[in-house]
């Protein structure tokens, strides 16, 4: 039978030749650095092992959440997290979504507002979520670049009228994959504006907010007088507390944002267990306590790898969030043949920027969640394999 055509407008996958030599070196029992996977390496941390232990053991958390929108408990305790974090206030009553993990709410909110031929306003290079879905929903995708010079925001000036027009839904995502770059609250000012004057919504997916560095805090952009009116926002637990396999996360903003993307929820799952909502509930109740040693540990990564590729000529500044670093690549290199260099010479694994989009060539991306016993002493291997291997900018 054929599938779907749907399924058939996707790309095929993008970087096979990379994908068949490192199973190839594995084989050989050659296992390259794997900068490649944006996956926590630590494990989740016991305080939320326990609550879920003893929350599953309570029969009350067995049943489907009927509330569709999370629990009171877990609603209450991302109103309390969104006010000491952010000083904002968010309405656990008709404000607040629970969500199965941030990925999930991202598809539902399109399916939720988006129609065939809606334009939406999609950053490329992005996580590859924003253009599929919109095409999946018979939407259209407009691009726009993250350039180096722009400091990775979109420029939304050079967006054509013509586009503005016709568009009902723009995603923003800082601090941002792949490019690590973050957006203040300026920028976040200057996008509410346009969304209002374009009678569109925002929807800014905030996976990587409590991942950053040197004492920057991301903004929300909730913290803009009258986002509401035209924002939601999107957070995970998944990289906070190395909970990506948990499924946990939650939407906050407008209400009519939160009402359609849980009807169309409704319509698909029936929320996150119980017992994960209670868990996350203790999750954000030791946010203060357990984040800064995360930042560190993501910062001593940082600090090695950023200054080793910078020993190698690469142009590249230390990013003030995320566990990625987006470099440029040799010049008269494209991203997937540096990419093949790499793990070909030099047994290091970073992911082609083309993969992220059309504007996400001529960079690649390289995560700090490595797997090892030792993240400084094999990041410093990796640094002396590509200078033996002969990489220099």
């Amino acid at each position: 039978m054929e599938q779907a055509q749907r399924l058939q407008r996707i790309a095929p996958y993008p970087f096979r030749e990379i994908a068949a030599l490192k199973a190839k070196m594995i084989a050989e029992g050659n296992e390259p650095i794997d900068f490649g996977i944006g996956d926590p390496d630590q494990p989740t941390p016991d305080f939320v092992i326990e609550a879920l232990c003893e929350a599953a053991h309570d029969p009350s958390t067995h049943p489907y959440d009927e509330s569709g929108f999370g629990i009171p408990e877990y609603k209450e305790a991302i109103a309390q997290f969104a006010k000491r974090r952010f000083g904002i206030d968010v309405d656990p009553d008709g404000e607040i979504q629970s969500c199965i993990g941030g990925k999930e709410a991202l598809v539902h909110i399109i399916w939720a507002f988006i129609d065939m031929g809606d334009v939406v306003l999609v950053p490329d290079p992005a996580y590859s979520v924003y253009q599929v879905q919109t095409s999946w929903c018979g939407g259209a995708a407009f691009p726009m670049p993250l350039l180096a010079e722009n400091g990775f925001l979109p420029d939304l000036d050079a967006i054509p009228a013509a586009v503005c027009s016709q568009a009902k839904m723009m995603f923003l995502n800082y601090p941002n994959n792949p490019t690590g770059a973050v957006a203040d609250l300026e920028y976040y000012e200057k996008a509410v504006a346009f969304a209002k004057k374009h009678e569109l919504l925002i929807v800014q997916d905030a996976a990587y907010s409590e991942l950053s560095y040197d004492g920057f805090e991301a903004p929300s952009i909730l913290q803009v007088d009258g986002a509401k009116d035209v924002a939601i926002e999107i957070h995970s637990l998944s990289k906070t507390f190395n909970m990506t396999g948990w499924r946990v996360g939650w939407a906050m903003g407008g209400g009519e944002y939160i009402e359609g993307l849980s009807r169309a929820k409704s319509n698909v799952d029936s929320g996150t267990f119980m017992g994960v909502q209670r868990a996350a509930v203790v999750a954000l109740g030791e946010f203060e306590e357990w984040v800064p040693k995360l930042r560190a540990m993501y910062q001593e990564r940082r600090d090695a790898l950023v200054p080793g590729l910078q020993s190698l000529g690469c142009p590249i500044e230390m990013p003030a969030a995320t566990f990625y670093v987006w470099l440029p690549v040799p010049e008269g290199e494209t991203s997937e043949g540096f990419a093949t260099k790499l793990l070909r010479d030099c047994r290091v694994l970073a992911i082609p920027g083309a993969v992220y989009g059309a504007c996400g060539e001529g960079f690649v991306r390289m995560s700090l969640t490595l797997n090892a016993d030792d993240h400084v002493g094999m990041i410093n291997q990796a640094i002396e394999n590509m200078r033996q291997g002969g990489i220099s900018w």
